[in-house]
């Protein structure tokens, strides 16, 4: 049988949007210095965490989270596509608050099933949760027996996440409230496909000198 892998799945650093509470999607949105320094803070981690590879999303703010990170530990970096965040449509750009004053009540319902009632014009939520699970299963597949760092993006990853564990998708905002930037899951995925959750929201820290 194959060996497991331990994937950390981690959400990119803060972009601009996001520090104004905006909808970044699909849309290319530049990192802040907040994100700046938080990828600077998990390629400290990466530099002794004894990786085996590093993926991320073809979106830039993942990909100048996800570089630091292979430099330090002298890995290439493979970008996905599957691993880029949902596309949300109409909601782009905008705040919650935003989108409650022009979108005709569709972020109300949203906000009671996010899966079955996506922001208008958005991506397939179903879609989302396809092409992540594949990328994290072809990740781990060609991990396996290592430690895997992928960097993607806060839905696309609670959505994963309810998918693998057996939760409701349209939970996905409920069961997992936050992903904070640079921190998301520790999973052992197993050759059979069978995961398991290790750890959310882990705070990343390189050892101490020494």
């Amino acid at each position: 049988m194959t060996e497991a892998a331990e994937l950390i799945v981690v959400r990119h650093g803060e972009t601009v949007w996001h520090a104004e509470n905006r909808y970044a999607g699909s849309s290319d949105i530049a990192l802040t210095r907040a994100g700046e320094e938080q990828a600077a803070a998990l390629a400290r981690w990466a530099a002794g965490a004894g990786l085996s590879a590093v993926h991320c999303s073809t979106l830039s703010r993942a990909g100048r989270t996800a570089g630091p990170a292979g430099r330090a530990a002298g890995l290439p970096v493979t970008a996905d596509p599957r691993l880029a965040e949902q596309d949300f449509g109409d909601g782009e750009g905008l705040t919650a608050q935003e989108m409650r004053e022009r979108l005709d009540g569709a972020r109300e319902r949203f906000e009671m099933d996010p899966f079955r009632n996506p922001i208008p014009g958005s991506e397939d939520p179903m879609e989302v949760v396809e092409r992540g699970r594949a990328a994290l299963a072809d990740a781990a597949l060609a991990g396996a027996g290592g430690r895997v760092l992928v960097v993607a993006h806060g839905t696309l990853i609670r959505l994963a996440l309810c998918s693998l564990l057996g939760i409701d998708l349209g939970r996905y905002r409920r069961a997992f409230p936050k992903v904070g930037n640079c921190r998301g899951a520790r999973l052992r995925w197993r050759g059979d496909g069978d995961v398991g959750l290790l750890s959310f929201n882990e705070e990343l820290a390189a050892p101490p000198a020494g």
